[in-house]
């Protein structure tokens, strides 16, 4: 499983999507109908799953999946 394919299934743990029908121009709460909650929740699992630390300030940047999988990779290379 690709990374991408991994992070959109748990993208699709908190919403009625499935991964592979998720657009990487999908907004968190407009398109996917994330709660704050969800969303907190979702950037737990991201940090436990890919061994990343996620910043708050980085966080309120994440609109779309594209943004969050830009991100991720990011981090990754810091790393």
């Amino acid at each position: 499983m690709t990374q991408e394919m991994e992070f959109k299934t748990i993208v699709a743990q908190y919403c009625k999507v499935k991964p592979e029908e998720m657009d990487n121009d999908m907004r968190f709460r407009e398109d996917l109908g994330f709660t704050s909650l969800d969303f907190m929740s979702f950037l737990g699992e991201l940090e436990d799953t890919f061994d990343i630390e996620l910043e708050e300030e980085d966080a309120l940047k994440v609109l779309t999946i594209a943004d969050a999988l830009d991100l991720l990779e990011e981090l990754q290379q810091e790393a």
